[in-house]
């Protein structure tokens, strides 16, 4: 049997100065519509933090929803998902806004063994699994997270000091190319013929399609960005060469 929702904090804040409004939020509100059984908790804090989040509610109320999303279940690895989608279509301040108090909540530091958990324990999305389908167009070692494969299709990518991938071409008839959203680290971004980029947490990349470009991590540095495909027509991907020795040396 699922656990029965109580809330007393209307009647506690303003039992006496608002009655009617301290019921309607302990024993309407939290009473029965939190308590209605065709959605689960778990479904309905996360409609809740999408809908705080979606008009611009970045206080306690909210760090509060949080926390309870991640005790009915919420995952930190699904809270990054749900915000990071979320912020496609109620803007990017709002997005950062609310990645700060969720990262606060799910503070769940990895066991530093390696300086792979070191660096993890320093962003609040997950490294992934070794990007082994296309370790021949990297060089050095670079890891995959999905956080969504419905609708807009995002990853994080995680690149090692130094790791970079090979030049390469995002081809579209229309629409298409890419955008690329620092999430930890220090990297770089270059288009061909054009001086080196820096990336730092924050930074945003837009890429065109047609443009040849690559992208990693620095010399001394790991790096996490975010790879959002833009929608487009007839797109493809074209690997090229490896970005050389001489090349790279440039972004020190």
């Amino acid at each position: 049997m699922t656990e029965k929702i109580v809330q007393t904090a209307g009647r506690e804040s303003l039992g006496e100065f608002a009655p009617m409004f301290a019921h309607l939020n302990d024993d309407v509100l939290f009473g029965e519509v939190w308590n209605e059984e065709v959605l689960s908790v778990k479904t309905k804090c996360i409609i809740t933090v999408v809908s705080l989040m979606a008009s611009g509610i970045t206080d306690s109320s909210l760090t509060y929803h949080l926390q309870n999303a991640k005790n009915h279940g919420v995952t930190k690895e699904e809270i990054a998902a749900i915000i990071t989608h979320a912020t496609m279509y109620v803007g990017w301040p709002k997005g950062w806004a609310v990645f700060r108090l969720a990262k606060e909540v799910w503070n769940e530091q990895v066991a530093e063994k390696t300086e792979k958990d070191k660096y993890q324990n320093t962003i609040f999305f997950p490294i992934g699994a070794p990007n082994d389908a296309y370790a021949r167009y990297f060089s050095g070692q670079s890891y995959l997270a999905p956080l969504s494969t419905e609708q807009v299709m995002f990853y994080n990518v995680t690149f090692e000091p130094a790791c970079r991938n090979n030049w390469h071409i995002h081809h579209a008839k229309s629409g298409g190319g890419q955008i690329l959203i620092c999430v930890g680290g220090h990297g770089y971004y270059q288009e061909w013929g054009k001086e080196p980029v820096e990336m730092t947490p924050g930074s945003v990349v837009n890429i065109p399609a047609e443009v040849k470009h690559w992208h990693g991590a620095a010399p001394d540095s790991w790096f996490s960005h975010i790879a959002i495909e833009v929608s487009g027509e007839e797109t493809s991907n074209e690997w090229c060469e490896p970005v050389s020795d001489e090349e790279y040396g440039k972004v020190k």
